[in-house]
Protein backbone atom coordinates (compact mmCIF):
# COMPACT_ATOMS: atom_id res chain seq x y z
CA UNK A 1 0.00 0.00 0.00
CA UNK A 2 1.68 3.18 -1.14
CA UNK A 3 0.81 6.54 0.34
CA UNK A 4 1.73 9.78 -1.36
CA UNK A 5 2.57 12.94 0.58
CA UNK A 6 -0.84 14.51 -0.06
CA UNK A 7 -2.77 11.61 1.43
CA UNK A 8 -0.31 11.48 4.34
CA UNK A 9 -0.84 15.20 4.89
CA UNK A 10 -4.62 14.80 4.75
CA UNK A 11 -4.41 12.00 7.30
CA UNK A 12 -2.27 14.23 9.49
CA UNK A 13 -4.77 17.10 9.20
CA UNK A 14 -7.58 14.82 10.31
CA UNK A 15 -5.48 13.63 13.26
CA UNK A 16 -4.41 17.18 14.11
CA UNK A 17 -8.02 18.36 14.06
CA UNK A 18 -8.92 15.54 16.42
CA UNK A 19 -5.90 16.39 18.58
CA UNK A 20 -6.81 20.10 18.59
CA UNK A 21 -10.38 19.26 19.56
CA UNK A 22 -9.05 16.94 22.25
CA UNK A 23 -6.74 19.67 23.57
CA UNK A 24 -9.53 22.23 23.73
CA UNK A 25 -11.84 19.63 25.30
CA UNK A 26 -9.18 18.83 27.90
CA UNK A 27 -8.77 22.51 28.74
CA UNK A 28 -12.53 23.00 28.88
CA UNK A 29 -12.98 19.94 31.10
CA UNK A 30 -10.18 21.01 33.44
CA UNK A 31 -11.44 24.56 33.77
CA UNK A 32 -15.05 23.53 34.28
CA UNK A 33 -14.14 20.91 36.89
CA UNK A 34 -14.43 21.59 40.61
CA UNK A 35 -11.11 23.17 41.53
CA UNK A 36 -12.13 24.22 45.03
CA UNK A 37 -9.99 21.47 46.59
CA UNK A 38 -7.02 22.02 44.26
CA UNK A 39 -3.64 22.91 45.68
CA UNK A 40 -1.91 26.13 44.67
CA UNK A 41 0.41 24.17 42.36
CA UNK A 42 -2.49 22.40 40.63
CA UNK A 43 -4.34 25.68 40.20
CA UNK A 44 -1.30 27.41 38.72
CA UNK A 45 -0.68 24.41 36.45
CA UNK A 46 -4.20 24.69 35.05
CA UNK A 47 -3.72 28.41 34.51
CA UNK A 48 -0.37 27.88 32.74
CA UNK A 49 -1.94 25.18 30.56
CA UNK A 50 -4.71 27.57 29.53
CA UNK A 51 -2.19 30.34 28.88
CA UNK A 52 -0.19 28.04 26.59
CA UNK A 53 -3.34 27.04 24.70
CA UNK A 54 -4.32 30.70 24.34
CA UNK A 55 -0.86 31.64 23.02
CA UNK A 56 -1.01 28.73 20.58
CA UNK A 57 -4.30 30.03 19.19
CA UNK A 58 -2.75 33.49 18.82
CA UNK A 59 0.20 32.03 16.90
CA UNK A 60 -2.15 30.13 14.59
CA UNK A 61 -4.21 33.27 14.05
CA UNK A 62 -1.08 35.24 13.22
CA UNK A 63 -0.04 32.57 10.73
CA UNK A 64 -3.38 32.91 8.97
CA UNK A 65 -2.80 36.62 8.39
CA UNK A 66 0.29 35.95 6.26
CA UNK A 67 -0.47 35.60 2.58
CA UNK A 68 0.89 32.46 0.98
CA UNK A 69 3.14 33.00 -2.00
CA UNK A 70 3.01 30.97 -5.17
CA UNK A 71 6.31 29.38 -4.19
CA UNK A 72 4.71 27.96 -1.07
CA UNK A 73 2.60 25.50 -3.00
CA UNK A 74 4.09 22.13 -3.57
CA UNK A 75 5.57 19.22 -1.73
CA UNK A 76 7.89 21.37 0.38
CA UNK A 77 5.01 23.52 1.59
CA UNK A 78 3.02 20.39 2.34
CA UNK A 79 5.84 19.08 4.51
CA UNK A 80 6.10 22.41 6.32
CA UNK A 81 2.37 22.42 6.98
CA UNK A 82 2.63 18.85 8.21
CA UNK A 83 4.83 19.80 11.16
CA UNK A 84 3.61 23.34 11.72
CA UNK A 85 0.93 22.60 14.32
CA UNK A 86 3.34 20.73 16.56
CA UNK A 87 5.82 23.56 16.23
CA UNK A 88 3.22 26.12 17.30
CA UNK A 89 2.24 23.98 20.28
CA UNK A 90 5.85 23.76 21.40
CA UNK A 91 6.41 27.49 20.86
CA UNK A 92 3.32 28.22 22.95
CA UNK A 93 4.45 25.93 25.78
CA UNK A 94 7.90 27.50 25.75
CA UNK A 95 6.52 31.03 25.61
CA UNK A 96 4.15 30.34 28.48
CA UNK A 97 6.80 28.77 30.68
CA UNK A 98 9.50 31.36 29.94
CA UNK A 99 7.48 34.52 29.43
CA UNK A 100 5.75 36.75 31.87
CA UNK A 101 2.54 37.41 29.98
CA UNK A 102 0.55 37.58 33.18
CA UNK A 103 -2.51 35.74 31.91
CA UNK A 104 -1.84 32.65 34.04
CA UNK A 105 -1.17 34.80 37.10
CA UNK A 106 -4.39 36.80 36.59
CA UNK A 107 -6.41 33.61 36.14
CA UNK A 108 -4.79 32.13 39.23
CA UNK A 109 -5.65 35.16 41.37
CA UNK A 110 -9.21 35.25 40.04
CA UNK A 111 -9.70 31.55 40.75
CA UNK A 112 -8.29 31.99 44.26
CA UNK A 113 -10.84 34.77 44.88
CA UNK A 114 -13.71 32.78 43.38
CA UNK A 115 -12.95 29.68 45.42
CA UNK A 116 -11.98 31.59 48.59
CA UNK A 117 -8.67 29.76 48.81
Amino acid sequence: MSMDITSAYNSYLAAAQTKDNAASSKIEKTISSDLSAASDEELMSVCKEFEAYFIEQIFKGMKNTVAKSEESSGSTATLVDYFEDGLYQQYAKDASSQGEYGLAQMLYEQMKRNYDL
